[in-house]
């Protein structure tokens, strides 16, 4: 039965948003006939959006079955902005499921075992047995094995960045999808949903995936999937900024910043369509997220609204 409910699509996290916000509207006990009338027309819009009210009316009572004291002080609490920002939070966490809160904040339990790990927003610098150096972004996890006949890097989940000293043994990096096999140089491997990313700054590689090999020349970057390796592209330094502790965006749509963002917070962070393709530029210090996201209004024309500190999104500029 818990397999199933793993298998089920996710969520839109806007259309999950939007259930909840009506959810806790319609039990307010203050409705008109024209709002409860807007709520059905939004659930009869879109299969997906009956689908989120479906789910949302499950978790809500699933919660109401919690005995912890977050969940009574939301749920008990008088009708006040307090008590409806928790239950909010709470319900939105629930729905999406596996994906912004409660996924990101299970990552910790999945390096456990690992050799080497960093939390989210941490990045960790190492030096290895070999004398190369390997940085780790956040929230990434890896195995570290050396022996006599080779140096064996296993990424678990995240991001790493590797200078590799020079050994007659030869240097791989293995990924959910492939092999990376380094021949020397400064290379940065990342995993992304369903690949690998694989940059390549100096020196030279093969990648190895589905029975195909890749060759990968320095100023390179391409892609690895389970049966394929896409063909190699241009490879930009500044994808790696995050080992100075920056994020540098040219001409960065705005919902593929707050998505990069997003790597080194907690919680759900996202953007109204309506300025999705809005484009960013400049270096920003990942070690204040809450200062970048205090800038974005007086670089775009966008407004950040917080439901919590762990629940953000921007919508555009409102006039008046």
């Amino acid at each position: 039965m818990s397999l199933q409910r793993l298998e089920r699509p996710r969520i839109a996290a806007d259309v999950a948003e939007r259930a909840v916000e009506w959810l806790v509207e319609l039990q307010s006990g203050e409705v008109s006939e024209q709002r409860h009338r807007a709520w059905q027309d939004w659930r009869a819009a879109d299969p997906e959006h009956e689908r989120a009210w479906q789910r949302i009316e499950t978790v809500n009572q699933g919660l109401r079955g919690l005995d912890t004291p977050l969940a009574l002080a939301a749920l008990d609490a008088p009708a006040n902005r307090n008590r409806r920002d928790a239950l909010k939070l709470m319900l939105l966490c629930a729905l999406v499921g596996g994906g912004a809160v409660s996924l990101r904040d299970s990552e910790p339990m999945l390096a456990l075992g690992s050799d080497a790990a960093t939390g989210i927003g941490e990045r960790r610098t190492l030096r290895l047995a070999d004398g190369s150096r390997l940085d780790l972004n956040t929230a990434s996890a890896v195995d570290i094995r050396f022996d006599a006949g080779q140096r064996l890097i296993e990424m678990r989940q995240g991001e790493i960045l590797l200078e590799g000293a020079s050994d007659p043994r030869p240097l791989r990096i293995h990924t959910p999808q492939g092999l990376v096999e380094s021949r020397g140089g400064r290379l940065n491997v990342r995993l992304l949903d369903r690949s690998t990313r694989v940059r390549l700054f100096t020196g030279s590689a093969d990648l190895l995936a589905g029975g195909q090999v890749q060759a990968l020349e320095a100023g390179q970057q391409a892609d690895l999937g389970r049966n394929h390796i896409d063909p190699p592209l241009g490879a930009d330094e500044d994808s790696v900024a995050w080992s100075r502790g920056m994020l540098v965006a040219s001409q960065m749509r705005l919902d593929d910043f707050l998505a990069e963002l997003s790597r080194y917070r907690r919680g759900h962070l996202g953007c109204d369509p309506q300025v999705a393709g809005l484009l960013i530029s400049g270096s920003y210090p990942l070690d204040n997220t809450e200062r970048i996201l205090s800038l974005l209004p007086r670089a775009l024309p966008v407004e950040v609204h917080s439901l919590t500190r762990y629940w953000i999104k921007v919508h555009p500029r409102t006039t008046g």
